[in-house]
């Protein structure tokens, strides 16, 4: 059964500077010669920054041209979310990008109001699931991870994504979240942090992970680094064959 070879980006990010931020993308990811998806902090041409009306229309189009030409040059998918302008309304959007240059997109449903993202940035409603590579892939945004329900693997996922900028003062909780959302929906988790201060002087120490269905981190880094691997879906759906958990959870709807 197909493996799938992901890769990290964990770095540092430029406040609000969009042309930087891609040529600094662009270098970190040049010595990958093969892989088949590139996994991006959340904001990665900004950082998480309250100014859409400023950046946003930019954010999307150079942002999108990169991904599109990213992904077709090294023949992987890539995602990450970036400031969206949509006929004039703004979102913090996660963009899951193929080697042809089409893409899905996802809105980030949960607004971080301690930094009033709902109020410079609409919410999304509908969640995105992608079929790549014989995997189903939910990716999600941040703050989505405190949201179990919204989460819930009730679409027979293989993977969960979260893209953050995550920030060190409660890395704690990101670290036991993440653990939580691999071992209740039997999937496996990959999150991808940012690393270091932002323009609003709030420190990230990165923590990005990979964690197996069980629970079990399986690669990890605290550096500014790019970190690959590869992931076994044959071990999974033998999991979920022998704990068969997932028959039994609540059925319900999210309004």
């Amino acid at each position: 059964m197909q493996a799938i070879n992901i890769t990290v980006v964990q770095t540092t990010l430029h406040w609000e500077n969009i042309d930087l931020n891609l040529e600094h993308f662009t270098k970190k990811l040049a010595p990958i010669e093969q892989t088949d998806l590139i996994i991006l902090p959340e904001m990665f041409t900004t950082g998480f920054s309250m100014q859409p009306e400023k950046l946003a229309k930019e954010s999307s189009e150079k942002g999108l041209a990169w991904m599109q030409a990213m992904a077709k040059s090294k023949n992987g998918a890539v995602t990450g979310s970036l400031m969206f302008e949509d006929n004039g309304t703004y979102y913090n959007s996660l963009l899951f990008v193929l080697p042809d240059g089409t893409y899905q997109r996802y809105n980030k449903r949960h607004l971080f109001s301690l930094a009033e993202e709902n109020q410079h940035y609409t919410r999304g409603h509908e969640r995105l699931v992608v079929d790549y590579k014989g995997w189903k892939i939910c990716p999600l945004i941040c703050f989505d991870l405190r949201f179990p329900v919204f989460s819930r693997n009730n679409v027979n996922y293989d993977l969960l994504i979260y893209v953050a900028n995550w920030p060190e003062k409660r890395h704690y909780a990101w670290q036991q979240l993440l653990k939580a959302r691999a071992i209740e929906n039997q999937s496996y988790v990959i999150a991808c942090n940012r690393l270091g201060e932002d323009g609003n002087g709030i420190p990230h120490k990165g923590g990005s992970a990979i964690i197996n269905y069980v629970g079990e981190e399986i690669g990890f880094d605290k550096d500014d680094n790019i970190f690959q691997f590869n992931l076994n879906k044959e071990s999974l759906i033998q999991f979920r064959n022998d704990f068969p958990f997932l028959n039994e959870q609540d059925l319900f709807e999210i309004k």
